[in-house]
């Protein structure tokens, strides 16, 4: 078979669990598909589709937005193997494709076809058993949280551990980076209660700041209880927590490294994508008498400075108004919104596709596996 030479835009955009966006250290970053098993588009959308827990389920799908075509868990097609036990971020670096596998804890490297390129796994190392979660990259190194409170810094080339920074908490959730400074959720410990024989989960307030240029932790940031989902976007650091499932809900908040790293709450949401100088959100509120959600769509325009408390999508789709969304995605080439639909079962999920202005493209009633959680977009120039 020939294999197709892609050539990359500036930056490959990439979305979060929302998720986020990275630019290559590259200004001409090019890739070709060596190893590929099948044909594939120039221009692709890889979506991470996290599984169930214990399943072993986890997979990549890749979606022709040209051909409107998928091809389900294109990472088995070209390997043969089985992505692992609950998939949790994906992000594109210098060329590649990094993937964080959590309970099967390892990180792997990608080509563009989704050809594994090296592996590593922490399963021998005792200060990294709570398992991998979100990534972060800059200057040649990976930086991937872990549930025990720990902090990696990562040889992206090589896959090796080459500091860690312990002691940072409990369960570590999502990360991001500002000026050579990586933001950390310090999300939530569980502890055992003899008296009642049960587990006590204890809501964090943390928000670490670590000094990529020393690698060590800067300061520590107080904001909403349950901090999670953390994204970067025109200089901004941008923070939903959960609260505690009582008396504290859902939160939206910024970080603003230039003025003191100073945290504000702007509203509620419990989820985000960041692109077009806007962090799009959606609020989902659940009657658990009727167990219907509705979602509330609002977005934040950056340069602005303000919150909007009107949809960013043109026509109300009925679709989404009790739909479980799982995820926002934007595609930084064509300013493309991607909304990742779950059911919470065994069915596989779906999405929906908006143009930069918010009327809708299409909808795709299945996206290769369950719980689409980010995308990597992939445009030939």
């Amino acid at each position: 078979m020939d294999f197709k030479k892609i050539t990359w835009g500036l930056c490959a955009s990439l979305t979060i669990c929302g998720g986020f966006s990275s630019c290559s250290d590259n200004d001409e970053p090019k890739i070709d598909d060596n190893g590929s098993k099948i044909e594939l588009p120039a221009s692709r959308v890889f979506i991470l589709n996290e599984g169930s827990i214990g399943q072993n389920n986890a997979n990549i799908s890749l979606f022709d937005p040209d051909s409107k075509t998928i091809i389900e868990d294109v990472f088995y097609e070209q390997n043969e193997m089985r992505l692992g036990d609950v998939a949790q971020d994906m992000i594109e670096y210098n060329d590649y494709i990094y993937v964080s596998v959590y309970k099967s804890n390892y990180i792997a490297r990608l080509n563009a076809a989704g050809v594994e390129q090296q592996r590593v796994s922490f399963a021998s190392d005792p200060d990294l058993q709570g398992g991998v979660r979100y990534l972060a990259a800059e200057d040649g190194y990976l930086y991937a949280s872990f549930h025990g409170g720990v902090v990696a810094k990562i040889n992206a080339t090589s896959l090796r551990v080459e500091k860690k920074i312990t002691g940072l908490g409990a369960n570590l959730e999502g990360v991001a980076i500002e000026n050579h400074m990586l933001y950390v959720a310090n999300a939530y410990e569980q502890t055992f209660d003899p008296e009642t024989d049960k587990n006590v989960f204890n809501y964090l307030t943390d928000l670490r700041v670590i000094d990529l240029s020393k690698f060590e932790l800067s300061e520590t940031l107080t904001v909403a209880a349950n901090p999670n989902q953390v994204l970067a976007e025109d200089g901004k650091i941008f923070l939903i927590s959960w609260g505690n499932y009582n008396d504290q809900g859902y939160e939206f908040q910024m970080i603003d490294p230039k003025q003191n790293n100073k945290v504000t709450s702007l509203g509620v949401a419990s989820k985000m994508g960041v692109g077009n100088d806007k962090v799009y959100l959606v609020y989902a509120l659940t009657d658990w008498t009727t167990r219907v959600t509705t979602n509330t769509f609002s977005y934040y325009d950056i340069k602005a400075g303000k919150m909007v408390n009107s949809s960013f999508i043109n026509d109300p789709l009925k679709q989404l108004e009790n739909a479980s969304i799982f995820s926002i995605g934007v595609n930084d080439e064509n300013g493309d919104i991607y909304i990742g639909l779950t059911n919470y079962t065994t069915s596989n999920g779906s999405f929906f596709r908006f143009k930069k202005d918010g009327s809708m493209l299409y909808d795709f009633a299945n996206c290769g596996g369950q719980n689409p959680s980010k995308f990597v977009f992939i445009d030939a120039d």
